[in-house]
């Protein structure tokens, strides 16, 4: 969730965000579809006292499973905006294209559906990125240089565009822009659902705003903070900076 939290950060540093994060439950990509949506609702239901005024799922796996369950509990009151593979902005060109996701999500009616609708026409190749979700987690240049090469390896050669179709790619973006010899775009959807964020809140991006805004961040309904292997991506560390001179981690207190 980090890009895409950054990018509200960013869009309007007054806001305060909470992080759910769920690492006692991680890699989500090879859980059952039940799991998943449990999770989901698990993450939300935590971060939800005071009641947020916006739930992101800033995940496509979790998207893909679970955004009917969470607007069917949050919605009306509370909008829940999902994270979809930018897809159609990728096939603009007409081009073969890629898409890089969680064995869970490559394996999505869901994701299917999104190629049917948005590509009909164009060659596109589902990549399962094994393990790259995982060693994104952990920070571990090893693991990270090993899943990026393997889904380097299933990408044809032709595509002239990849669908960094979870969340957890856009942090390593430079590596997968090496391995693939930036022979392709990339094409993330961070941005894309910011905007959207702050189009259902009715709100309009204001970066120039006061950095009053708060992060609080929980792991698996925990108070805590970032890990040290979040604080490595840049998404991360900018997330820990201190709002007007007070420190992130004297928002989030222990218990």
């Amino acid at each position: 969730m980090l890009s895409t939290a950054a990018a509200l950060r960013r869009a309007r540093p007054d806001a305060d965000l909470v992080l759910s994060m769920d690492p006692d439950h991680m890699p989500w990509g090879a859980r059952s579809d039940d799991e998943v949506i449990g999770r989901a609702l698990a993450g939300a239901r935590a971060a939800g006292d005071p009641r947020p005024d916006a739930i992101v799922v800033p995940c496509n796996t979790a998207s893909v499973h679970s955004l009917a369950a969470l607007r069917a509990e949050f919605e009306p009151r509370t909008p829940v905006i999902g994270t979809v593979p930018p897809i159609k902005p990728a096939t603009a060109s007409g081009d073969p294209i890629a898409v890089w996701a969680t064995a869970a999500t490559s394996r999505s009616r869901y994701q299917t559906g999104l190629i049917e609708r948005f590509a009909p026409d164009i060659a596109v190749t589902q990549v399962a990125c094994v393990g790259l979700a995982e060693a994104v987690e952990s920070a571990d240049a090893r693991a990270l240089d090993e899943a990026v090469s393997y889904a380097a390896d299933l990408t044809p050669d032709d595509v002239t565009g990849v669908v960094l179709g979870c969340t957890h790619y856009d942090l390593v973006s430079e590596r997968i822009d090496a391995a693939l010899g930036r022979r392709a775009s990339l094409f993330t959807a961070a941005e894309a659902v910011c905007v959207q964020t702050l189009r259902r809140l009715g709100a309009a991006p204001d970066p120039d705003a006061p950095r009053t805004g708060t992060v609080r961040v929980l792991r698996s309904g925990r108070p805590d903070t970032l890990p040290d292997s979040a604080l490595g991506y840049p998404a991360g560390a900018f997330l820990a900076l201190p709002p007007d001179g007070r420190s992130v981690a004297a928002e989030v207190r222990r218990p």
